[in-house]
């Protein structure tokens, strides 16, 4: 599938530079069905499939799945089964340490009162608190991110109800989905790693070459001269003095002193 994502020659041929034209779509056939593609004004490209632009990054994401604010960055193409393994991860810490601290209250518990273990031993829990509020959290998002992998989704989607009845119309089927769980997880997880489409060691080129400014011998009112300016009155104030002495030294050449008497 070829996508010509360069914007018409006439989408800013206007005569205002302050108009912006609507907002254009074209429309791409992927598996069957119809995919509309949105012109980004700012990127000035036809966005590919599954992507949207970001507000806060403000750059177009490929395969976006959402802004996540913990780890300051997007979630999309690739880097999202990052995200889901470390999420993953952190529930499988949490339930663990979870665990752990209701092994050790009960333990030393044994042969003593429930409530005084707790008094003697504060920072456990603490910990036991913090655990059982945020576990519930981490594996619900650990839940609803598994749900997203076997179906071959992102947050995005499943927020607008791309594929789903969720925006008052009929359901569509999801054109990305492979119809197994299985092969939608390894898709998602397993598949091979696309390229960066960032050239992080190209040289950015100018748009426009500014020209270079016309110098003057005098330097400006409140200017500072350069070195070449002060190289070139210190040797004019050499050449003045050494001019000064010759001429001092041919005047008393040919006016000699008297002699002593």
């Amino acid at each position: 599938m070829s996508l010509n994502l360069e914007p018409s020659p006439s989408l800013y041929n206007t005569g205002s530079s302050t108009y912006r034209p609507p907002p254009r779509t074209r429309e791409v056939m992927i598996n069957g069905q119809m995919v509309k593609l949105k012109y980004c004004f700012t990127c000035k490209m036809f966005r590919p499939p599954r992507t949207s632009h970001c507000s806060v990054c403000d750059n177009c994401v490929e395969r976006f799945d959402h802004h996540c604010p913990w780890v300051g960055n997007c979630v999309g193409r690739r880097n999202y089964r990052f995200f889901y393994a470390f999420i993953l991860s952190l529930s499988f810490l949490t339930a663990f340490i979870f665990a752990c601290v209701v092994t050790h209250l009960t333990l030393r518990s044994q042969g003593s009162n429930f409530l005084s273990t707790l008094k003697e031993t504060p920072a456990s829990v603490l910990e036991l608190v913090i655990c059982f509020f945020s576990i519930w959290s981490i594996l619900g998002l650990s839940g609803f991110h598994t749900y997203l992998v076997a179906s071959n989704l992102t947050t995005n989607e499943d927020i607008k109800g791309s594929w789903s009845s969720k925006r008052g119309g009929e359901a569509s089927i999801n054109p990305y989905s492979h119809k197994s769980v299985i092969t939608n997880c390894c898709a998602v997880l397993c598949g091979p790693l696309p390229p960066s489409l960032i050239d992080r060691r190209g040289f950015v080129q100018s748009d426009t070459v500014l020209p270079s400014p016309v110098r003057s011998d005098e330097p400006a009112c409140g200017a500072k001269p350069d070195a070449s300016m002060c190289v070139r009155g210190l040797k004019d104030l050499l050449r003045t003095a050494a001019l000064c002495l010759s001429r001092s030294g041919l005047r008393g050449a040919r006016h000699p002193a008297p002699p002593p008497a």
